[in-house]
């Protein structure tokens, strides 16, 4: 009886373990760069560069446990990543936070919320690289480029 007993327990632990392992690393594997929006951080007197949006709308991007792959400035060798639930004026390097500190009339929530996310927490996962990636769910991640937010869709 106490050995079927603990083999059931060990066999849910590992389950629930496994089950929270595998949505812990929701984040790895192929990303593709499906489209760009100039962002509302961006300098509305100056055009961001329409030809590093084209160049990267369509590659993808391959996050490993260690490291990423992709065009530049994306690949990352020495990757080492951290999942963190963010608010809404930390996204994008804290961009949002820095237009309201110009100009108390700026909401950060309405600002992601423009961009797809839903109400705080978002989850984010920090790289340890020059970029975060901040999604909007699951399969659906969005991370700032020179004037951009670009939309990834996991493949």
């Amino acid at each position: 009886m106490r050995l079927a007993t603990f083999t059931a327990l060990v066999g849910t632990g590992a389950a629930v373990f496994g089950s929270a392992q595998a949505q812990g690393d929701f984040y790895l594997g192929n990303w593709k760069i499906v489209s760009a929006v100039v962002a509302p951080w961006a300098d509305p007197v100056r055009t961001p560069d329409v030809a590093e949006r084209a160049r990267l709308i369509g590659r993808t991007i391959v996050i490993k446990a260690h490291a990423i792959t992709g065009p530049p400035p994306f690949a990352c060798p020495g990757a080492h990543h951290k999942v963190i639930d963010y608010a809404s004026d930390m996204l994008f390097q804290g961009a949002f936070d820095e237009m309201r500190s110009k100009n108390k009339a700026v909401d950060p929530n309405r600002l992601a919320a423009s961009l797809g996310f839903g109400p705080p927490p978002i989850k984010t996962l920090e790289t340890g690289c020059e970029f975060d990636f901040h999604f909007v769910d699951k399969t659906t991640a969005e991370l700032g480029l020179n004037d951009y937010a670009y939309t990834l869709k996991k493949q």
